[in-house]
């Protein structure tokens, strides 16, 4: 038996290799022949070809980002997180071999398996809303790490002490094109956002209208509010992008007007439709919204920071690059943008401590590992 499967996760650096690593591991042990595609950080490598995926007796997808099942057309497909590829290979590749998965047909499923059950029904929909949430949170991160550093080298090489506003650098410094380049970054993490969560919902003729929704929930002009709707905005603008751009895209229209549907139609109805919708009714809402949970954090004082800290720091921690921990990562990035360093502090210390107790443990009693 042939099996062939794809990871990815949303940064693509640790969990895309730990599963492939662990899916592979489990095929030897059983005598399945498997080749996976890893869609990491550096892109695709060790891709499917044509040849591989016509030969395969099944396909395993673990994955928490949005991945094209379209070349699978015809084949047994099972539809699961990357943690389940670490954890549970085994069962995966078992249920290929005891054709416990569905058959996947394109022509009438876009990006997801059908459900067995209500429950099954349930648990896929929460599923693929991670998805397309982790999907634009992978894209928005490089604009993170790049600002983030871009405006800490500029401050710290070029700063200067003042009585009333910290560290600021001079307009004549020569640090100072390096933090309006970083700053420039962070001014397009929520349209990124907002696009690629709308791009993993309707592929590319969600791109577009995520982007100006994002755009627009970015900028508090637009809907008489004096700040945006910041990355509250970005995730609502995605969703509401991606959904109604996938609706447009299930019209029936004339075989003549089909070439210019996903350049042209579809992207200008979905981006208008997305703007007013952000500008009269939910942008000033989510904005209020957004504006209470800013005001709110920067007022914490005393113990309630250090409770703050200890939740953030519960959901790093809790299962090491899964959902919770990602909503936590969310949160503390998506806070930058906006003059709130604290949140990403408390995640940046966090993140270090599940390995550094794993390397003492193993440090203490390497048998148990």
């Amino acid at each position: 038996m042939k099996i062939v499967a794809v990871t990815s996760c949303p940064n693509g650096i640790a969990h895309t290799y730990m599963a492939q690593e662990k899916l592979e591991q489990a095929a030897h042990e059983l005598g399945i022949d498997m080749k996976v595609e890893t869609q990491g950080g550096v892109g695709v490598e060790n891709q499917l070809s044509a040849k591989d995926i016509a030969e395969a007796d099944g396909v395993i997808i673990a994955a928490d980002r949005q991945v094209d099942l379209s070349r699978f057309n015809g084949k047994m497909l099972i539809n699961e997180t990357v943690r389940a590829g670490i954890h549970h290979p085994k069962d995966l590749i078992q249920r290929i071999q005891q054709k416990k998965a569905t058959v996947y047909h394109s022509d009438t499923q876009s990006d997801e398996t059908i459900p067995s059950n209500e429950d099954d029904k349930q648990h896929k929909g929460m599923q693929h809303v991670y998805q397309h949430l982790m999907n634009g949170v992978s894209f928005m991160v490089p604009f993170i790490v790049v600002g983030g550093l871009l405006i800490a080298i500029a401050l710290s090489l070029g700063g200067e002490k003042t009585a009333t506003q910290g560290i600021v650098i001079p307009d004549d410094s020569f640090w100072k094109p390096f933090e309006k380049i970083g700053a420039l970054a962070f001014s397009f993490m929520v349209p990124i956002l907002a696009g690629y969560i709308a791009m993993s919902i309707a592929d590319k003729p969600g791109l577009v209208p995520g982007m100006i929704g994002g755009a627009i929930a970015a900028d508090g002009s637009f809907y008489g509010s004096d700040a945006g709707a910041g990355f509250l905005g970005g995730i609502v603008a995605g969703f509401l992008a991606g959904y109604i751009a996938k609706w447009i895209k299930q019209v029936k229209v004339p075989k003549a007007m089909a070439p210019i549907m996903p350049i042209i139609i579809i992207p200008i109805i979905s981006s208008v439709i997305v703007g007013l919708i952000f500008i009269y009714v939910i942008g000033a809402p989510i904005a209020g919204i957004f504006a209470g949970l800013t005001a709110w954090l920067k007022g914490m004082q005393g113990a309630n920071i250090v409770i703050l800290a200890m939740i953030i720091g519960a959901m790093i921690a809790f299962d090491m690059g899964g959902p919770v921990n990602k909503v936590a990562f969310l949160f503390g990035s998506a806070l930058i943008a906006e003059g709130n360093y604290s949140v990403m502090g408390m995640v940046a210390v966090a993140v270090c401590t599940p390995p550094i107790g794993l390397g003492i443990a193993t440090f203490m009693n390497r048998r148990k590992f």
